[in-house]
């Protein structure tokens, strides 16, 4: 599992990096822009002002996190919610593009396998405050 864990980490910190670092610099070829449903989903949410660079910024820091191993389960949690909307994103709306969700997701939920440990506090049904 450590063999696992360790690939599933620097994979999913190196995509994080590499696609949050794109929105600012543009090294990767535009893609094209979606029609219907799909490309008014994403002019909605470039549309808001905030959103893209906020979600960016917190994959750029969880992909460091991530490579560098530092927090790192506390990032796999903070981008499991962006990991899952990417698979069902590429899945639903844009299906020819599904083998990047599942490069997203798949690492992530092992990382959770692997780190559950970690994750047992989390899953306290009812939080006592002392």
């Amino acid at each position: 599992m450590k063999i696992t864990v360790l690939i599933s980490r620097i994979l999913l910190g190196f995509l994080y990096l590499v696609f949050g670092l794109d929105y600012f610099f543009r090294f990767i070829p535009v893609q094209p822009i979606h029609p219907g449903v799909t490309g008014a989903f994403i002019a909605g949410l470039k549309g808001i002002g905030y959103f893209y660079p906020m979600m960016k910024v917190i994959q750029i820091v969880g992909g460091l996190s991530l490579m560098f191993n530092r927090y790192a389960p506390f990032s796999a949690v903070v981008l499991f919610p962006i990991s899952l909307n990417v698979l069902l994103f590429h899945t639903i709306l844009v299906p020819s593009g599904w083998l990047m969700g599942v490069f997203l997701f798949v690492p992530n939920v092992l990382l959770g396998i692997g780190w559950k440990k970690y994750y047992s506090g989390m899953f306290t049904a009812k939080a006592v405050v002392e």
